[in-house]
């Protein structure tokens, strides 16, 4: 599957993975874990036909970007923020739609709450919220230890997850057809199997979306769009309605016949939703209320 992120830069001496598509008003997509910029493949033609420019990039850790041989680099939640701020240095943006997904979908709020005048509206598709994460099934296998997991063999290792990424979508076969293979390969084998544990089940500590918790009807300044899967079997239905009643004036859309990977299984109908939804505020001033 040809890669969306085929540009490089060195952030905090760690190389990130990015690419820019379009012209327009700027659009910055963050994806989630287990997965990749690719996510967002069929979304993005959506966007830049429409009169935007698209930045999408691997968060540290993940896909193609690096994956740090020293275990003290925080690849969490937290730790990717300063990334996005660094990568929106060097792409220039001041002030931009963004765009999130599941474990992305965390670092956006951090980035919203913190810095809320950069954000022209926000869109949060199946994110992490709260204490919604990790799973009963991750939870119990992360307090058995990690270093078992990092060590099983390569075909127990890949059969496993290849179970656990079809739990992410409504329709199996479409998505076994399509990017599960390459969503298995980036977390299997020699560096993929220790780096999937080491950057990205090691950090789902849901203290970073907690700490902000309390500040989270804040969002309320900005345009907010809520994209949930009504199949989301990794962050159920309600934690999108409990996002949508702690943001005041946000909307909420469900969709039928949509698990957990949404972009997977919808991409056009929430490509739509997107659009529609951006180009109420393309001309609106940030942070306006």
């Amino acid at each position: 599957m040809k890669a969306l992120v085929e540009e490089n830069v060195i952030i905090n001496g760690n190389r990130i993975a990015y690419g820019v598509y379009g012209h327009g008003q700027p659009v910055v997509l963050l994806h989630g874990t287990p997965s990749s910029s690719l996510i967002w493949r069929k979304v993005i033609p959506h966007l830049t036909g429409t009169g935007f420019k698209v930045y999408v990039y691997d968060l540290l850790g993940y896909g193609l970007s690096e994956r740090p041989w020293n275990p003290e680099t925080d690849t969490s939640i937290s730790g990717q923020v300063p990334i996005l701020e660094e990568l929106l240095t060097h792409w220039g943006l001041d002030t931009f739609h963004l765009i999130a997904h599941d474990i992305g979908g965390g670092v956006a709020q951090r980035f919203a709450v913190f810095s809320p005048q950069r954000l022209r509206s926000l869109s949060l598709i199946d994110v992490v919220s709260f204490d919604s994460y990790p799973s009963k099934r991750t939870k119990q296998q992360m307090e058995n230890g990690l270093k078992s997991l990092i060590k099983a063999k390569d075909d127990v290792h890949r059969s496993h997850f290849k179970e656990w990424l079809l739990s992410a979508v409504y329709d199996k076969e479409q998505f076994t057809n399509a990017s599960l293979n390459t969503f298995l390969e980036y977390i299997s084998g020699p560096i993929g199997q220790g780096s999937f544990f080491q950057h990205q089940v090691r950090h789902y500590d849901p203290r970073h979306t907690m700490e902000i918790a309390d500040r989270i009807h804040e969002l309320g300044k900005l345009p907010v769009k809520l994209i949930w899967g009504a199949d989301d079997a990794w962050q159920v239905v309600d934690w999108g309605r409990k996002l949508n009643q702690a943001i005041p004036g946000s909307e909420l859309e469900v969709i039928e016949h949509c698990g957990h990977f949404s972009l997977e299984d919808q991409p056009d109908k929430i490509s739509q939703i997107l659009v529609n939804f951006l180009n109420r505020y393309e001309e609106r001033p940030a942070n306006a209320e």
